[in-house]
């Protein structure tokens, strides 16, 4: 059961305005990443589920951020079908992310008041979505679409909140273009926690980055 209100998740997304990315088999590695980023200041961490396995790799490191990293809300994405949205939501997955718009996943995402977020790319896409009770569009591929794209859907629907997630670096001029644009968070993975961190295992250099690129962050919203 999700340990945070679909509210609760969205709150955080506004203050922070980050949500890293991030998917590993090792779960000891998975925690030393996890904690970096809490160490960092990220509060939120999607564990995209590509991998086989991948549901008890996140039951450990959701057990972990519980009980060692009080007010890290933990998310999964990558999901592409109900069942797997279930699955993971009763490992108590807080937020549900996929990378298209499926009605079978807001239902029982909404069933269980857990915030979910779908990959959109059109303006019919994110209306449907929002119909179907989304708080926040990802926008995916963002390097697709770019700060243009949110900014040409924000002037007749300012209300949509949306998530460019693929296309976001640490640079503060790529931040500033998307946060300029008015996204409401962005979503970052191999741009902040890369393969050359994963292989030095340089957990406090992606706790730095971490640290520096939610200042630049702030300093944009």
């Amino acid at each position: 059961m999700a340990q945070y209100s679909r509210i609760e998740v969205i709150q955080a997304m506004k203050d922070t305005g980050m949500v890293p990315l991030f998917y590993h088999p090792d779960v000891e590695l998975g925690k030393k990443v996890l904690k970096a980023c809490y160490d960092g200041g990220a509060r939120l961490m999607e564990f995209t589920a590509r991998g086989d396995f991948a549901y008890e790799v996140f039951l450990e490191l959701n057990k972990y951020a519980i009980k060692e990293l009080p007010g890290m809300i933990m998310g999964v994405g990558s999901i592409t079908d109900a069942a797997a949205a279930s699955l993971f939501m009763q490992m108590g997955a807080n937020f549900i992310v996929t990378p298209s718009l499926r009605e079978d996943i807001a239902k029982v995402c909404n069933r269980r008041k857990v915030l979910w977020s779908p990959g959109c790319g059109s303006l019919t896409e994110i209306n449907a979505a929002e119909e179907l009770g989304c708080e926040l569009v990802k926008l995916f591929p963002g390097s697709t679409y770019g700060p243009g794209f949110v900014k040409a859907i924000k002037g007749p629907q300012p209300w949509t909140s949306v998530m460019p997630t693929g296309g976001v670096s640490t640079d503060k001029d790529n931040l500033k273009g998307w946060f300029d644009a008015g996204v409401t968070c962005v979503g970052m993975g191999s741009k902040l926690i890369s393969k050359t961190i994963l292989e030095n295992k340089d957990y406090n250099g992606l706790q730095q980055l971490v640290a520096s690129t939610l200042e630049t962050i702030k300093s944009l919203q």
